[in-house]
This record gives C-alpha cells, sequence and structure tokens, in this order.
C-alpha cells in the first residue's frame, strides 16, 4: 500500500506513483485509518474524478499515444453525511474538482515526456535526415599478406573502387595519383582530411592465402575519426570481380548517395566477368603505373594476356593502348611501330564499349602526340569528360593540346580543373609550371617547379623544366645544377660523365656545358648503333642540346628528323622554351606548317 505524505490519502494500487489529490509522490507506508487526520466515516472515502490512461489502438497494435479521460459520475453518500451543511457538500465537490485538474497535471506531464522522448527516439532514427558526405579518399589498400607478388591486388583494388565511387554525382573523389602519395606513409585520417580536404577516408586492408582473400574494410570520418562503417569480406579469388561490385555498392550507400537506378548501374559495374582477366588487367596496371622500360614489357604482356582470357574487356585493351603509346617517351621504341598499334587497340576499345571515357582519353592523346591532330584529340578529349566529368588525365590532356595550340588561358583553365582532382599528382603539377611559363610569368613557373620538385625529389621532368626557365632567365649556374640532377635522374649517366659536364661548365661556361652535353649523347647513339645497327635513335632531345647551344642548322636537322620518325615531342614545338630563337626562321614556320599546326 501507498500513501501522499501530503494529504494523507491511502492507495491500494502499489503501481501508481503521484497522489490524485495533490500530485505528490507516492511513498509506502500504513492504512490511513491508523494515522491522524483520518476521516471516520465508515466510507473508504470519497473518490474524485479519476484520470483514466487508455489506448485508442485497435487489437494486437501497438499504442500511438496515452489519452486522458475523466468519468462525470456523482458521488453517493451513506447515511449520516447528509447531516452534514450543504455548503459544505458543496465546498467538498469543489475542493474534489480543484483536486482532479491537480491531480490530472502530472500525469499529462508524465504521458508528454513519454511520447516526446519516443517519439523522438524512433523519429532521429528513422526519419532525421542524414548528412551526405561529399568528398572522400580512397587510401592505398594495405598488402597484408607477406608476398609483394600480391602488391597488385592491394593496388588494383584501390585503383577500381576510385574509378567506381567517380561516378557518384555530386561526390568528389581524390584520383589515384593523389591518395598513392601517402603509400607507405603514416598519417591519420585528420590528417589526411585537411591536406587533401575530404569529410572520409576509406582505409583496406587485404590478404591472400591461396585461393583464399579476405578484405577489411574501414569507412571513417576525418573531422572526427570515428568509424562511419567497417565490414570484413571473406571471398574466393575467383569471386573477385562480383566482390568488387558488391563493395562500390555498398560503400555508396554508407556515403548516404541518393542513386538513380543508371547511377547505381554505373557505380557497380564490371568491365568483365572474368576474375582471370581482371586479375591480369590488375597486373598490367600495376606495371604501367611504374613507368619503367621493363615494367611497360610486362604491363604489354599482361593486357594481352587478359585480352585473352576474355576478347570483349574494353579495359584492357585501353591499357594495352596505353602501355604502346607510352612506351617511345620511356625507351628506344620507334614511335611509328608502336603508336600504330596503340591506337589500333584503342580503336577495337571503343568499338566493343564506345561509352568507356579512359577509351576516348586514350585515343585524344595518341592523336596529340602521333597525328598531330589537335583539332580531333580536342574533339576525344571533350568527349572523356563527358563520359567522366572526374577523369583528371583528360584534363590534363586537353590542358596540353591547347598548351602545344598556344592557347594558354584555357590550358591554366583545365590543368586547373585536373588538379582539383589529382592534387599530388606530379604529372600535372609539372604540366601546370609550363602552362604558367607560357604566360610569360616565369617567377610563377619557377614557383610551382620548385613546389612539385619538392614534393616529387626525384622526378626528371620538372628538374629539366625548371632548368629550361632558368636559362630562358641568364641563370646559368641554377640551370646546370638542375640540368646535373635530370640527367642522372633519367639517364643513369655515370659519374665520369656528369664530372665530365661539371668541369665543362666550370672551363667554358654554359655553352662549354652544352657542347659536353651533345658529345656524350653521340657517344650513346654510336654505342648503340655498334650492337645493333638497326637501332632507334631518338633525336628530338638531341635537337633540344643543340638549340641550347644556339646551333640553327644542326637543331633543324635533327628535329626534322624526328619529325620523320614521328616522335611524340614533335607536338611540343613551338612552345617549348630552347626553340624561342627559331621562331622567325623560315625553316621553323615550314616545319609547324608541315606539321599541321596552326601558325
Amino acid at each position: 500500500m501507498k500513501r501522499c505524505p501530503e494529504c494523507g490519502r491511502d492507495y491500494n494500487d502499489d503501481s501508481m506513483s503521484f497522489c490524485l489529490d495533490d500530485g505528490s509522490e507516492l511513498l509506502f507506508g500504513p492504512a490511513s485509518g491508523s494515522e491522524p487526520g483520518a476521516i471516520a466515516t465508515g466510507f473508504p472515502g470519497d473518490e474524485p474524478q479519476t484520470a483514466i490512461l487508455h489506448s485508442t489502438a485497435a487489437p494486437g497494435e501497438a499504442p500511438t499515444r496515452a489519452q486522458i479521460l475523466t468519468t462525470e459520475q456523482t458521488a453517493v453518500l451513506p447515511r449520516g453525511v447528509e447531516t452534514e451543511p450543504r455548503e459544505s457538500l458543496s465546498g467538498l465537490s469543489e475542493k474534489h474538482s480543484f483536486s482532479v485538474h491537480r491531480a490530472a497535471k502530472p500525469l499529462i506531464a508524465v504521458a508528454v515526456a513519454v511520447v516526446v522522448l519516443i517519439g523522438g527516439f524512433f523519429g532521429y532514427k528513422y526519419f532525421a535526415p542524414t548528412k551526405q558526405i561529399e568528398s572522400i579518399a580512397v587510401m592505398p589498400f594495405v598488402n597484408e599478406s607477406g608476398n609483394s607478388d600480391v602488391e597488385y591486388l592491394s593496388d588494383g583494388m584501390t585503383e577500381t573502387l576510385i574509378s567506381s565511387l567517380s561516378n557518384i554525382p555530386n561526390l568528389s573523389v581524390k584520383a589515384r595519383s593523389t591518395v598513392f602519395y601517402y603509400k607507405g606513409k603514416e598519417a591519420s585520417p585528420k590528417k589526411i582530411g585537411e591536406e587533401l580536404k575530404v569529410q572520409a577516408v576509406l582505409l583496406g586492408r587485404v590478404s591472400q592465402r591461396g585461393d583464399d582473400l579476405k578484405l577489411s574494410l574501414e569507412l571513417v570520418n576525418t573531422e572526427t575519426q570515428d568509424v562511419i562503417w567497417s565490414e570484413q569480406y571473406n571471398r574466393k579469388q575467383s569471386d573477385l570481380v562480383s566482390l568488387q561490385s558488391e563493395i562500390a555498392k555498398t560503400v555508396s550507400d554508407k556515403l548516404h548517395s541518393k542513386l538513380t537506378a543508371t547511377e547505381q548501374e554505373r557505380v557497380s559495374k564490371t568491365n568483365t566477368t572474368s576474375s582471370e582477366a581482371q586479375q591480369l588487367y590488375l597486373k598490367g596496371r600495376f606495371h604501367w603505373n611504374k613507368r619503367k622500360t621493363e615494367d611497360f614489357q610486362k604491363a604489354r604482356e599482361y593486357f594481352q594476356q587478359a585480352i585473352a582470357a576474355d576478347p570483349r574487356y574494353a579495359l584492357a585493351y585501353a591499357g594495352l593502348s596505353d602501355t604502346l603509346a607510352l612506351m617511345p617517351y620511356y625507351g628506344a621504341f620507334r614511335p611509328s611501330e608502336y603508336m600504330p598499334l596503340a591506337k589500333q587497340a584503342v580503336q577495337k576499345a571503343l568499338e566493343i564499349d564506345p561509352n568507356l571515357a579512359e577509351a576516348h582519353a586514350s585515343l585524344g592523346q595518341i592523336l596529340t602526340n602521333y597525328d598531330y591532330d589537335l583539332k580531333g584529340a580536342e574533339r576525344e578529349l571533350k568527349r572523356a569528360i563527358e563520359l567522366n566529368p572526374k577523369y583528371p588525365s583528360a584534363y590534363q590532356w586537353l590542358a596540353e593540346v591547347y598548351h602545344f595550340s598556344g592557347n594558354g588561358d584555357q590550358a591554366l583553365s583545365e590543368i586547373n580543373k585536373a588538379i582539383e582532382l589529382d592534387p599530388l599528382s606530379m604529372v600535372i603539377n609539372n604540366q601546370k609550371g609550363r602552362v604558367i611559363e607560357l604566360g610569360g610569368k616565369r617567377d610563377e613557373a619557377i614557383a610551382q617547379f620548385k613546389k612539385t620538385i619538392e614534393l616529387f625529389p626525384d622526378a626528371p621532368s620538372p628538374r629539366n623544366n625548371l632548368a629550361d626557365v632558368y636559362e630562358a632567365k641568364g641563370m646559368y649556374s641554377e640551370a646546370v645544377e638542375q640540368r646535373l640532377i635530370q640527367i642522372k635522374l633519367l639517364f643513369g649517366v655515370s659519374p665520369e660523365n656528369l664530372k665530365d659536364l661539371q668541369l665543362a661548365y666550370e672551363k667554358d661556361g654554359y655553352k662549354g656545358f652544352v657542347q659536353k652535353q651533345i658529345d656524350i649523347q653521340l657517344d650513346s647513339q654510336r654505342s648503340s648503333l655498334e650492337k645493333d645497327k638497326n637501332a632507334y635513335l631518338p633525336a628530338f632531345r638531341i635537337a633540344e642540346t643543340y638549340a641550347r647551344g644556339q646551333d640553327k642548322d644542326k637543331t633543324f636537322e635533327y628535329l626534322n628528323k624526328a619529325y620523320d620518325q614521328r616522335e611524340p615531342q614533335i607536338a611540343e614545338l613551338k612552345i617549348r622554351l630552347p626553340f624561342v630563337f627559331l621562331r622567325d626562321d623560315p625553316r621553323f614556320k615550314e616545319l609547324v606548317r608541315k606539321v599541321g599546326f596552326p601558325e
């Protein structure tokens, strides 16, 4: 039994918590007749109007809210009560009416509080809008297999997921070059978020044992470092294609992306149903990304094997095309042999999948660097961007088309778009420096090349371009310093040759340095011919060196050889700094006309 400590009223219902008269909290205690102040009428007590809690729900349904009703019955008084003054009954009635309202108030408050709490909980859980993540970096997956031969798998799965998530509208996905800058480096999600300006990072660990594949993923909020979602997948190697499609779909859901059916299809799209073909493709891209002669050869073989495993694998043809097209840049591979093969491969890719953005971009690059068809290249690259607005290489190559045409403003606009998508790409940062220089802002160009070198100290290209700008400004000692590092990184020149170059500069100045560089290049070509009388001898770089020495005749001799061999660097004829002194020469104008560039 419970009683009210204020008015002394007793309640047999132990489930009640508050007094119906004054709202005080009830306490366990003795019957009212045993306490002073109890009304000894022989009646258990005059009942006031009673507050009744009930549900309006249909049978079997959960109640949606509490409702409060009151009775309208009149109290029946026993004998003896009539002797009480009428006015006292009236007073009692008023008192009871007042008590009803007092009693109802705390119950109403309790009921409302319960409804608010329950409704708030379920409303938050099921109806509150969840903020959509608008930017993400898929960090390089860690290879936990203890076997470097499986590195292609962790890298490839990262790259594939980046490509898939790039199909999500209104989601900024950092490109491969940028996220792989962090590979092997310690960086917290918070630091990555601050540096790349992304709201989330996806972290992954890959382990392969025989045919068993284990992948652990974590989606992390970069601001709070809270785990948004995590999952572990245990599959067979043969399930690789379906696994990657499943992961792409799941991650897009966890990012709270609202996708149409078409967009969902693009995100989860696989370019092959063959796990064998996809593994071979990933191996090809793994070696292609290393940008070394021996790795290009391996990449070519893997792409060809992927095509053999699935002859309808458009991406594998695009990968083969990219490999063949870059080989003349990195080794003694005849452009007239490799570039037509590259074009044939990419056209096959487009025949299989006309909407493959990567293939349109690859064709655009071939049209630029082999056919010297800048209008056709512009058309293909714009189509690639239309199909995939988040493909940074397409913007970079389109910037090059405008750059080579001498259109600095458009080139700068496109290269900035590429940098926004891929801020830590060496190639794109280097190209931005060249575009800035075209606008005559040489000090800004120097700053951009220095920034690129700081990020990528082992890259030869930005050092070569920085040396060109120093040379154009008459800063020869600075130019020589960068040129020596570039020569060592790119050509693997012997320490003796490097020493000779340094001594030549100290003795005969910059012209002596240039002449010694020409001697070393020609000696290297003679050595190649001794080993193979049919060896391919690139001419463009020698033409550049002669141009630095202001030797017009030799420069034109080697430029014409480069044109006859369809060397890709000829596309840069109008914008390369060493050739500036040739621009008024009729032979230069004739060569520009032959190449097909507008004057």
